[in-house]
C-alpha cells in the first residue's frame, strides 16, 4: 500500500528537444512526491526515462513512489520497481544531459535512472530476466498501490515459464513479470486491490490500471497537449496544474453532481482531472494525452463479470454452506501480512463474519471500534459483545476531540469536496488502528452484494409509488421531513421525491432535486436524475458501478492512507462477488426463495450464516451504519465544528472560483437552512418545528472547505 504518481510528456524533436530535466523539473516531482507522502513513511523512490518511438516521437517519463512496506519489507522490494534495463535512444535532436541547475543528474541517454531516499539519480542495473529477454522486453518500471492477494499463485506459473524472480516474495515484482509475459491480460488474472502504473520502454508507453471494484484510486490530467500526469489522489495534480501549467479550472456538471451527491465516481469538479473507473484500463497509446479521453468507448476497459453467470440456487444449508466457505477463503486471501494485522469491528453483520473468519484463521486477532458519544449512532457494545465471542484483543476509540481539524486535513489530502461525513469515524479508527498495526481488514461491499441496503426493497416500488407521488404534487415533500433525518416520515420525503423524478439515485441524493434547485436555480437542470434503475439488481448495480467506488471505497481509501494504514476488503473477493451475482435477490434477501422480505430479513442468506455463531438479538437487529451526530455537532460546536461551519458558510465569500464555472449557491437558501436546523434541535411540541439538515450542510461545508483550498493554492503560485 502506497502512494504513486507521475508525468509523462511527448515531444517533436524537429521543434526542439529540451533536456529531460527541463521537460520534467524536479520541482514538479517535489510537488507529486509532498502531496502522497502521507500514504507511505516506509521509504520513497524517483525514476526517470527518456525514449524514442519507432516514429521519432520522444517520450519523457518520471515516476514518484512513497512506499508503505506491507509484504517483502526489503530493500530489493522497494518501488519503483524496474526489470529489463537497457540503454534507449534519445532519438534525433539534443542527447538529455543535466541542466546546469541540477549537475546531479547524469546523461539521460545512458538509459533509466532511479533514486532512492533522496533525488541522487543512478543508472539503472536492474535485473534482467531471461524470459523477459527471450519476449524482447525492453525496461519496465512499475509504481503500485495496493496489495495483490493470489501474487504467490502468479508467481509459480510464471517460474513455470522461464521467469526469474529477484525477490522472496514481493507481490510488486510479479506485476512486472506478468505484463512481460500477459500484457494487457495481466489485471484479468490478478485477485486483488490495486491501483498501478506500469511504464513499457520498449512502446514508449504508461499504462494505468484500477482494481475490479475500485478499492484502490488513480487519478489522471491532461497537464497540456502533450503532458500527462497521474496520482493516487486529486490533491497533488490540482497542485501541480496550478504550479506548472496555469490556474485550473472548474466543471459545472461536474460541480452539479458533487452538490447533490457529495461525490461522482469518476469526474471531478475539476476539468481535464478524473479518476479512473472501478475495473478499468488505459494506455497512452502513441500520445500521453489519450489517458484523459471523455469519451468512454475511446478507452480500454476491463468490464467487471463480462461472462453471464448460470443461476445458482440450491437447499438453504447448501447455500449458506458454499457462503460460509467463500467468506473463509476470502478473508484467508487477505491475511498475508509482514506486519500485524488487525479487523474493523462495528457489530454489524459484515465486518463480525470477517472477524469470526480471521480469528478462525489466525488463532489471535486484534479487533478495534469506534464509540460515539451519542447512544443513537453508537454500536460499540454490541462490538464488544462479538469480540468477547470470538475471544479477539478489543479495543474502543474515542471520537476525535478536534473533527473540524481533522476534517480540514483530510479534504486537503483528497483534493476533492467529499461529502460523506462518516469519513471522520473512519479516519478515526483508522488513526487509532495505525498506532498498533500496518493492515486491518475490514466489511465493506457486504451491503451492495448481500442486498442489505433498506433502499433495496423500494427500488422496484419507484414507478407505482410515482403515481401516488403525483397526487401529492401540490405538497412540498419536505414538509414530510420532521426533525430526526432517520425518522419515517423523512423516509417517506425521499421515497415520494425520487418517485417523482423516476430515479433511484435520488434515493441516496444528499440534495434531492426541491432542494438542489432552490440551492442552485437553473444551474440544477444539468443534474440527471432519470436512472432507471427501477428494479433491486439495477439498483444493485448502479451501488457497484457508482456509490461504492466513487463514495465509500474513496473514504475508506482517503482515510486510512491518511495515517498509512493498509485496509482490506474480503467481502469484495471475486468469487463472493460471482456467488451473490448468480443468486436470486429473493435468496439473498430473505434466505429463502419466493419469500416476502421483511425488515428483519433484509441479507437473509447472509444472517443464516451469522446465526450458526452470534445471538439472534445482534443477528437480527437492523442495520444501523457508520455514522456520527454531525447534525447535532453543528448545533453544540463538538470539537469546533460549528465555528467551522458558520466560518465558512457565514464568509464574505464561502465557494470562491464556483461562480467563474456557471454555479452560484443561493445564500439565502443556506441561511434559511442554518435557521431550520437549528430550530429542529429545539424543544417543541410541534413536530414541524424545523427542518434537519445536517448532511446538507456538511456538504455545503465540505464544498467551501474545498474551494477555499483552491484559492489559496492560486495565491502561492
Amino acid at each position: 500500500m502506497c502512494g504513486i504518481a507521475g508525468i509523462q510528456r511527448t515531444h517533436d524533436p524537429r521543434q526542439g528537444l529540451p533536456s529531460h530535466v527541463e521537460s520534467i523539473p524536479e520541482a514538479w516531482l517535489d510537488i507529486l512526491d509532498e502531496s502522497i507522502k502521507h500514504r507511505g513513511p516506509d521509504g520513497r523512490g524517483r525514476f526517470r526515462q527518456r525514449v524514442a518511438r519507432p516514429d521519432g516521437t520522444v517520450i519523457d517519463v518520471a515516476l514518484v513512489h512513497r512506499r508503505l512496506a506491507i509484504i517483502d519489507l526489503s530493500a530489493a522490494a522497494a518501488q519503483p520497481m524496474v526489470i529489463g534495463a537497457q540503454t534507449h535512444s534519445a532519438g534525433s535532436g539534443s542527447p538529455a544531459r543535466a541542466s546546469a541547475s541540477d549537475p546531479s543528474l547524469p546523461d539521460l541517454t545512458l538509459g533509466p535512472l532511479i533514486a532512492r531516499e533522496d533525488a541522487s539519480y543512478q543508472p539503472i542495473r536492474a535485473h534482467v530476466c531471461p524470459r523477459c529477454r527471450e519476449l524482447g522486453q525492453g525496461t519496465l518500471a512499475v509504481v503500485f498501490n495496493g496489495c495483490i492477494y493470489n501474487h504467490r499463485d502468479l508467481r509459480k506459473q510464471l517460474q513455470a515459464s522461464g521467469h526469474e524472480f529477484f525477490t522472496d516474495h514481493s507481490d510488486t515484482e510479479v506485476l512486472l513479470h506478468g505484463w512481460s509475459e500477459w500484457r494487457n491480460g495481466l489485471t484479468g488474472r490478478i485477485e486483488g486491490m490495486f491501483g498501478l502504473a506500469m511504464w513499457d520502454a520498449s512502446e514508449g508507453d504508461v499504462h494505468l490500471a484500477r482494481d475490479l471494484f475500485g478499492e484502490k484510486p488513480v487519478y489522471v490530467a491532461t497537464l497540456d497537449g502533450e503532458s500527462t500526469a497521474f496520482a493516487s489522489s486529486a490533491a497533488p495534480l490540482i497542485r501541480l496544474r496550478e504550479a506548472g501549467f496555469g490556474r485550473v479550472a472548474l466543471s459545472a456538471e461536474p460541480l452539479v453532481e458533487w452538490i447533490a451527491f457529495g461525490y461522482a465516481p469518476s469526474a471531478t469538479p475539476v476539468l481535464g482531472i478524473r479518476q479512473l473507473d472501478s475495473g478499468e484500463q488505459v494506455s497512452s497509446n502513441g500520445g500521453c494525452a489519450r489517458l484523459c479521453a471523455t469519451s468512454l468507448d475511446a478507452r480500454t476497459r476491463t468490464r467487471r463479470f463480462t461472462h453471464e453467470f448460470a443461476p445458482l440456487d440450491g437447499g438453504l444449508s447448501r447455500m449458506t454452506g458454499v457462503i460460509e466457505q467463500a467468506i473463509e477463503a476470502a478473508v484467508g486471501k487477505r491475511l498475508e501480512s509482514d506486519v500485524p494485522l488487525a479487523c474493523f469491528l462495528s457489530g454489524g453483520l459484515d465486518s463480525s463474519l470477517v472477524a469470526r473468519a480471521a480469528m478462525r484463521r489466525a488463532g489471535a486477532l486484534t479487533t478495534l471500534c469506534v464509540r460515539m458519544p451519542d447512544e443513537a449512532y453508537d454500536e460499540s457494545a454490541y462490538a464488544r459483545r462479538i469480540a468477547g465471542i470470538l475471544g479477539s484483543d478489543h479495543h474502543e476509540i474515542e471520537t476525535s476531540p478536534n473533527p473540524a481539524e481533522d476534517l480540514v486535513g483530510l479534504i486537503d489530502e483528497l483534493g476533492l469536496p467529499l461529502g460523506d461525513s462518516s469519513l471522520l469515524p473512519t479516519h478515526w479508527v483508522s488513526r487509532a488502528a495505525a498506532e498498533r498495526v500496518g493492515v486491518a481488514v475490514g466489511g465493506d461491499g457486504g451491503d451492495e452484494l448481500f442486498l442489505g441496503y433498506e433502499r433495496y426493497s423500494v427500488a422496484g416500488d419507484l414507478l407505482p409509488v410515482r403515481a401516488v407521488a403525483l397526487l401529492t404534487l401540490g405538497l412540498s415533500p419536505h414538509l414530510f421531513a420532521r426533525r430526526n433525518p432517520k425518522s419515517a416520515s423523512d423516509k417517506v420525503a425521499r421515497l415520494l421525491t425520487a418517485a417523482k423524478q423516476r430515479s433511484y439515485r435520488s434515493l441516496l441524493a444528499i440534495h434531492q432535486h426541491p432542494d438542489l434547485r432552490r440551492l442552485l436555480g437553473r444551474a440544477s437542470r444539468t443534474c440527471r436524475w432519470d436512472d432507471r434503475a427501477n428494479n433491486v439488481r439495477l439498483a444493485q448495480r448502479y451501488d457497484l458501478d457508482r456509490h461504492l467506488p466513487g463514495d465509500l471505497l474513496r473514504k475508506v481509501d482517503t482515510a486510512s492512507m491518511s495515517c498509512a494504514l493498509e485496509v482490506r476488503s474480503p467481502m469484495l473477493d471475486r468469487d463472493i462477488a460471482e456467488l451473490t451475482l448468480r443468486m436470486s435477490s429473493e435468496r439473498l434477501r430473505s434466505g429463502r426463495l419466493n419469500a416476502v422480505v421483511s425488515h428483519a430479513q433484509r441479507k437473509g442468506l447472509l444472517r443464516q450464516v451469522a446465526r450458526k455463531y452470534f445471538p439472534a438479538d445482534i443477528v437480527d437487529r437492523p442495520k444501523q451504519g457508520f455514522a456520527i451526530p454531525i447534525g447535532e455537532w453543528f448545533r453544540t460546536d463538538h470539537g469546533g465544528m460549528r465555528q467551522l461551519l458558520y466560518d465558512h458558510l457565514e464568509s464574505v465569500d464561502p465557494f470562491p472560483g464556483l461562480a467563474d464555472a456557471g454555479v452560484t449557491l443561493n445564500m439565502g437558501f443556506i441561511r434559511r437552512m442554518l435557521r431550520e436546523h437549528d430550530a429542529a434541535g429545539e424543544r417543541s411540541i410541534n413536530p414541524w418545528h424545523g427542518r434537519d439538515h445536517s448532511q446538507r450542510l456538511y456538504m455545503l461545508l465540505v464544498m467551501s472547505i474545498w474551494s477555499k483550498w483552491l484559492a489559496s493554492l492560486r495565491q502561492l503560485v
